[in-house]
């Protein structure tokens, strides 16, 4: 029996205070299974690393690589992990940053579509990224990274 290692990503939950109150940045997954779909089609922008790559590293790296642009700097408040659904261990950090968004450029990735075409094509990691107040952005993101938010709102009280 083979064992498996489990999947581990990390990611920047970007905020700022606005006259509304906090607001996050979240990316939403590209490619055509989260076309059409807006409630937990949304994500911290993060990704996988392997296990000799500290996480904190990672989920900067990550940042660029989702994003195209260049992880902020600030201090960096830990937000722990998450299980997700899919069994995979997600890590965050957010940091106070309001970056200018025109230079996004999201990495790709390529998948055989349609299913069973024998077609490869490239899709965008992330199709587009936006601002949400918590509540919004709890509505949109995936179930269990709700968990970030909540603990961003209390480090944030």
């Amino acid at each position: 029996m083979t064992v498996r290692a489990t999947r581990r990503s990390a990611g920047l939950l970007l905020f700022r205070h606005t006259g509304a109150g906090i607001e996050v940045l979240l990316g939403h997954m590209g490619g055509p299974f989260w076309a059409k779909k807006e409630a937990g089609a949304w994500t911290v922008p993060k990704g996988e690393y392997e296990p000799d790559e500290p996480a904190w590293e990672a989920a900067r790296r990550e940042f660029r690589e989702e994003l195209g642009l260049a992880p902020p700097d600030g201090a960096a408040v830990p937000l722990g992990e998450v299980a997700q659904k899919n069994g995979k261990i997600v890590t965050a950090w957010a940091v106070e940053a309001d970056p200018d968004l025109t230079g996004f450029r999201p990495g790709s990735f390529t998948m055989e579509w349609p299913p069973r075409s024998g077609r490869m094509r490239e899709f965008p990691e992330l199709d587009r990224v936006a601002w949400f107040g918590l509540d919004r952005a709890r509505e949109l993101v995936i179930a269990a990274q709700t968990a970030f938010l909540d603990r961003l709102a209390e480090h944030s009280g």
